[in-house]
């Protein structure tokens, strides 16, 4: 009984070091976020900033940034190989546009497009770590990223484990990403808080904060799949976190809005907000994302003054 009491008294201490780590990082910043003064900024951004990048020039950039996503149940080999040969052929047909940033699907079809898809540039890009719940455990996760990266994957989106930070267990949280990030190596992670479960800004800065010390080399609002998908606020507070964090550390994380980007002004919203927020230094196709699987079509439809359903 003295040695199981004292086993668990060293646990109990190692559990609260490990929570003042985590504790001391997310004291470097102000987590106490006012979701009435986000609203209000936003606003404010929205209504003077993004009238001036509604132009031709940012919409370009903006279809360069696109990480063309099919993540249906329904998804068929035939259906991801037609995708790809689409990015393929677009080159082709488009000369002076841009292409797609990467290609994001299931890593059941990884090593399909990635023996398919010619062009270089375009990224493969999987969802990952039992997406869309993060609910499985580690060892299957990881699992399945490493597969993924075999069969060709050079992004991963993994989902931050949300139960267990709802529930404020922040080293589970980071111990999970940081695993992760472990099993991806040098291949970029981005780690997706689902910002409509996270129920307000605080909640969205301490997750975004505890992802990029664990190991995220982008964060991402949503998986699609819940009610509540990206929103302006959600991305706010993101690059507010990303721009503290990179003042702090000196390193660069990239942002990805995805989810319930249903328009061409949705995204030059969530430009206009990076802009503002992280400045030129992220707007490249690098360091912002935007994970759509109906945009590409409005961007270009809007580029070249047509109707265009090319994707």
């Amino acid at each position: 009984m003295t040695e199981v009491t004292s086993n668990l008294d060293k646990n109990s201490l190692n559990v609260k070091k490990d929570q003042s780590k985590y504790e001391e990082a997310l004291s470097k910043y102000n987590t106490n976020i006012d979701d009435a003064e986000v609203k209000a900024a936003v606003k404010k951004i929205i209504e003077e900033k993004v009238p001036q990048n509604d132009t031709l020039d940012v919409k370009k950039f903006l279809l360069g940034s696109v990480e063309l996503t099919s993540l249906h149940t329904t998804d068929t080999e035939e259906e991801i190989l037609a995708l790809t040969e689409s990015v393929n052929r677009f080159e082709s047909e488009y000369p002076d546009l841009p292409h797609v940033a990467t290609i994001c699907v299931f890593p059941a079809f990884t090593e399909l497009v990635s023996n398919s898809l010619e062009i270089d540039g375009v990224e493969i890009t999987n969802v990952c770590g039992n997406f869309p719940s993060s609910q499985s455990r580690m060892e299957v996760k990881i699992a399945e990223t490493q597969l993924a990266i075999v069969d060709g994957a050079t992004e991963i989106d993994i989902v931050m484990p949300v139960g267990k930070f709802l529930s404020g267990d922040y080293e589970s949280v980071c111990d999970d990403i940081n695993e992760m990030k472990q099993a991806c190596g040098d291949i970029p992670m981005k780690v997706i808080l689902e910002t409509g479960d996270l129920k307000n800004c605080s909640n969205i800065k301490i997750a975004s904060i505890l992802s990029m010390y664990a190991g995220a080399d982008y964060i991402k609002t949503s998986t699609g799949k819940e009610k509540i998908s990206a929103t302006p606020e959600a991305a706010y507070v993101m690059c507010q976190a990303i721009k503290e964090y990179y003042d702090e550390t000196g390193i660069q994380i990239g942002l990805k809005p995805a989810g319930g980007i249903n328009t061409v002004m949705d995204a030059i919203t969530y430009y206009t907000i990076v802009k503002e927020v992280l400045g030129e230094q992220w707007l490249t196709n690098k360091w912002f994302r935007m994970g759509t699987s109906r945009l590409t079509n409005l961007l270009i439809s809007e580029i070249t003054g047509k109707e265009v359903n090319f994707f």
